[in-house]
């Protein structure tokens, strides 16, 4: 059995995005902790948020679920939010979902703030 384990990393990206990276995996054990996790880093903050992917192994529809929630609550407060810097498999998960058709996801963190800031 793998282990169900994630950590959040923030990062404050020139004053403009919220970024904050995930490491590990999201699954069925861990998804609401990880959704509770995520609320509490970005409820102080009008910035726009970056999820940056990159260090993410393994996410299941519990976790994708997760970050849905996320993305309807940020949209509900009009503040952007996309993914960015994800690896094959997590994309092709997240595409075969449809998040990428209701969720910017960006190559890189540094296409993200660019895009923020244009």
């Amino acid at each position: 059995m793998q282990n169900s384990h994630v950590e959040l990393h923030v990062d404050q990206a020139e004053d403009t995005a919220l970024v904050v990276s995930v490491v590990g995996r999201i699954d069925g054990v861990n998804a609401q902790e990880f959704y509770n996790s995520l609320s509490k880093k970005i409820n102080g903050s009008d910035n726009p948020v970056v999820l940056d992917l990159e260090k993410l192994t393994y996410i299941s529809s519990a976790g994708l679920r997760s970050i849905l929630l996320i993305a309807k609550t940020l949209k509900g407060r009009n503040t952007r939010f996309m993914l960015c810097s994800l690896p094959d498999p997590i994309k092709e998960i997240v595409e075969i979902a449809g998040f990428d058709k209701i969720i910017d996801v960006l190559q890189s963190r540094s296409a993200a703030i660019t895009e923020i800031t244009s």
